[in-house]
């Protein structure tokens, strides 16, 4: 069993460090669905290999034994996960498609990590005004990167929040956000880490200053999964590896319809391994295996 003052330390650690881990991990997960053939990927992500460490790449390259052996290793640790969190990717791009085609002004992209749909949706430029917003040590590097693929920065505004220390609402208003406008807020791996607190300010913050129409999406895990009660094994599994990372758990949902319904939203929709299971892998990719942990919702904002 992992200890209190333990995870204190690693989440200590982890704000030293600098960027995030578990943003360039995500990004593998991009640059490895990308890499499969036309009509296998459920995806393309043509930015994400920039964001990962050229060693890690290169490990691929040269030893491709030792790097599926990792591969694997992960697998037996977490099955299924990584194949949710491809299907995360591609139900957050549908819905992003989508809600560009219902007329949003705004899009939000909190805890933005090494998200790429600002540069690669079609239409985002054109219509809608995109604010992403991160922990300054992850954006400031992001920020390199995104210079050096394109030679300037994209006309997207670039906020820096600490959303444990920081109030979200004030960073965003000073950056030029518009609180009648229709605006869609997406949470890809962001609620989990970060306290309940912060995730009520958040959440306080979008259903009072938000056009009426505005949606939100997140991805959670369930809380037994981040108190440790759950039984399942990966559910432990997942939650050790993360504390140590450096990056724990923090934030779990029992029910997230209530829960919504409580912060003033509706029309939720919760999206579950089965949902996305049945609409992303079928076909030729019927046999991958997704984690029945890992659930989206979405919601709106009247």
């Amino acid at each position: 069993m992992i200890k209190t003052d333990e995870i204190k330390g690693n989440e200590e650690n982890a704000k030293a460090k600098g960027p995030s881990k578990m943003a360039e991990m995500i990004a593998l997960h991009r640059v490895a669905e990308s890499a499969l053939p036309e009509g296998i990927r459920i995806f393309y992500d043509p930015y994400a290999v920039h964001f990962i460490d050229p060693q890690v790449l290169l490990l691929s390259r040269k030893d491709p034994e030792k790097a599926k052996a990792m591969r694997d290793h992960y697998e037996r640790l977490f099955p299924g996960l990584g194949n949710s969190i491809r299907a995360r990717v591609r139900c957050f791009d549908d819905f992003v498609k989508a809600s560009i085609d219902e007329g949003i002004e705004q899009l939000v992209i909190l805890g933005a990590g090494y998200d790429t749909r600002a540069y690669r949706i079609e239409g985002l430029k054109d219509k809608v005004r995109t604010f992403e917003v991160d922990h300054p040590s992850t954006q400031g590097l992001k920020i390199e990167k995104i210079k050096k693929i394109f030679g300037a920065l994209p006309d997207v505004v670039y906020v820096t929040v600490d959303f444990e220390s920081e109030d979200l609402g004030k960073k965003l208003l000073e950056k030029g956000y518009i609180r009648s406008q229709k605006t869609l807020f997406v949470m890809e791996g962001l609620v989990m880490y970060i306290p309940p607190g912060a995730v009520d300010a958040i959440l306080s913050f979008i259903a009072v200053n938000s056009g009426s129409g505005s949606r939100i999406i997140f991805d959670y895990y369930p809380q037994s999964v981040v108190d440790g009660t759950s039984n399942l094994e990966t559910a432990k599994n997942i939650r050790d590896h993360l504390i140590q990372l450096g990056e724990p758990l923090q934030f779990g949902i029992s029910e997230a319809e209530p829960f919504l319904e409580e912060r003033g939203f509706s029309q939720v929709r919760t999206i579950t391994s089965e949902d996305y299971k049945r609409e992303y892998f079928n076909g030729p990719n019927k046999d991958r295996a997704v984690c029945s942990l890992l659930y989206f919702v979405n919601a709106v904002i009247e």
